[in-house]
């Protein structure tokens, strides 16, 4: 399905909803994503996407990215265009992006409804296969991630 446009899947441009912008990485953290984070505004603009993907009623477009996305514009780390918390930092989180966006089947720049990716995700993604695409991540070894994946995989997105 990759790259073929459909109701579900819409190429940039295209009249509507403006979609959230949304690394491919942070497609999984949300999922897993507890009030750990790197400022208070971090955190804070990190829940207000959480709560909208954990919204079983609230279905609305999302750019898959691999670059600078909502959050994280809300980080202390971000620059003009890159990841800056550490010489290597950009690199690795575009690695981070680059390894769901190809599990997941998706084209970085395309824009799809959340209620797609939450099926891609509940479908193709076991929280062990994030010992290889969360590779090195700081909060991977806290364990939230992958129940939170465990929880979509059993339909629970609200993570209640």
């Amino acid at each position: 399905m990759s790259g073929i446009c459909s109701n579900k899947q819409r190429k940039k441009g295209e009249r509507g909803m403006k979609p959230l912008r949304l690394r491919g990485h942070h497609l999984l953290c949300v999922h897993g994503f507890r009030g750990m984070g790197y400022s208070p505004s971090f955190v804070e603009k990190m829940w207000e996407i959480v709560k909208r993907i954990r919204d079983e009623e609230d279905d609305f477009p999302i750019e898959v990215v691999a670059a600078l996305d909502e959050a994280c514009l809300a980080c202390p780390h971000h620059g003009e265009a890159t990841c800056e918390a550490s010489p290597n930092s950009d690199d690795h989180v575009r690695l981070l992006d680059g390894n769901v966006i190809r599990h997941l089947g998706l084209e970085a720049g395309n824009v799809y409804q959340k209620s797609e990716l939450i099926r891609r995700i509940a479908e193709m993604v076991e929280p062990d296969d994030l010992d290889y695409l969360c590779r090195h991540c700081s909060w991977l070894p806290h364990g939230v991630c992958k129940e939170g994946i465990a929880n979509v995989r059993r339909g629970n997105t609200a993570q209640l």
